[in-house]
């Protein structure tokens, strides 16, 4: 018999974090603990982070329902069973705890080359939102790292200031030595997403994430169309049921690449629902975090590296946090590394729940 309980943690950023909907400073999230009853002392790690303004699930009884669904379980309702579309951010905190749990406990879920420190992961550069200044700062400090695939977020500013930056960059660094990626987060108003993404092709730019709102098919479709910007759906997929209606949708836009958040969108398997339905429609796509603590980075990490995927993933976001927990992951000129001696690497997870 399992039993699961949780423990809530608030992650605060070095800097506050900006994006075209909001300034970010802090992020809660919650630490699941599952444990085979036979097995006390082995234990199953998972992050729950429901994202308020992204994850479906994010609202004030969020906490609630998760409790409503660890009673279940503990007592002696199958995990499997549960029906979790509507708390894909606890479905994904579970499905990892599970996986941990039934690789004994010792923070694997996949176990390749990259858990064993024999691969790394390619990752891209994450440039946040600031003045036109610090952006460029942003990016050069990357690039002085050994980053040669940067994602800057843009919406926020004014864009003609946003495209000034893209041209001092093109200018010092050609597409053949710097993949640029750019994520509108929606920002692009309907009547004017057409003209942005013509003065955006200028710039060599690799891909552009959610240029419009969601819920516009048709208008995302059509703009995937014209190729100004090779488009990558990312909010897109949110709050959609992968196995009922992910084929129609990308059928129906057919984007030149989609984009997976395994802790918002439901999970793994959930993810492995819309990789079926993309391959079929021959649309690459990559994997990122959003936003969780080394816990669930470390599993999407982990996910990523079994789909042995050569493009740069969105995985660099365990520096945000200026209280992130200690993990074996670690970023070296654009690469995310796991120390394969991982064990002793770890965070004391159970002094923090006796405490």
């Amino acid at each position: 018999m399992l039993n699961a309980h949780y423990i809530p943690y608030e992650l605060s950023f070095v800097k506050p974090a900006v994006t075209s909907r909001n300034t970010l400073f802090k992020k809660k999230v919650y630490l699941l603990f599952v444990r085979n009853s036979k097995e006390p002392n082995q234990f199953g790690l998972g992050e729950v982070a429901p994202f308020e303004g992204l994850s479906t699930d994010a609202h004030s009884d969020f906490e609630k329902n998760m409790q409503a669904m660890l009673k279940l379980i503990n007592e002696g309702f199958n995990p499997l069973d549960l029906e979790l579309e509507k708390l894909p951010s606890f479905q994904f905190g579970l499905e990892t705890a599970l996986l941990d749990l039934a690789m004994g406990g010792k923070r694997i879920c996949f176990y390749t080359n990259f858990t064993q420190g024999i691969e790394a992961i390619p990752i891209n550069g994450l440039i946040w939102m600031d003045t036109e200044e610090a952006m460029l700062l942003q990016i050069e400090n990357k690039i002085q790292k050994g980053f040669n695939c940067i994602k800057m977020k843009i919406g926020a500013l004014d864009f003609d200031a946003e495209c000034r930056l893209l041209e001092k960059v093109r200018k010092k660094h050609n597409a053949f030595k710097l993949e640029l990626r750019v994520d509108a987060n929606g920002a692009f108003p309907l009547d004017d997403a057409v003209s942005m993404l013509k003065e955006l092709k200028r710039f060599d730019l690799h891909s552009i994430e959610q240029p419009i709102k969601t819920n516009n098919p048709d208008a995302m479709a059509a703009l995937c169309r014209k190729r100004l910007v090779d488009i990558a759906l990312d909010e897109e997929l949110i709050g959609v049921q992968a196995n009922l209606n992910g084929f129609a949708l990308l059928k129906t836009i057919n984007p030149q690449y989609i984009i997976l958040k395994p802790g918002i969108l439901g999970g793994f398997n959930t993810c492995d629902a819309w990789i079926a339905h993309a391959q079929q429609l021959n649309i690459p796509y990559w994997i990122t975090s959003a936003l969780e603590s080394n816990v669930g980075l470390n599993a999407i990490a982990q996910y990523a590296a079994s789909k042995k995927l050569s493009i740069p993933q969105g995985l660099g976001t365990g520096s945000l946090f200026e209280n992130n927990f200690r993990s074996p992951l670690f970023v070296s000129k654009g690469y995310l590394y796991c120390d394969g001696n991982s064990e002793d690497l770890w965070f004391d997870f159970l002094q923090l729940e006796t405490n």
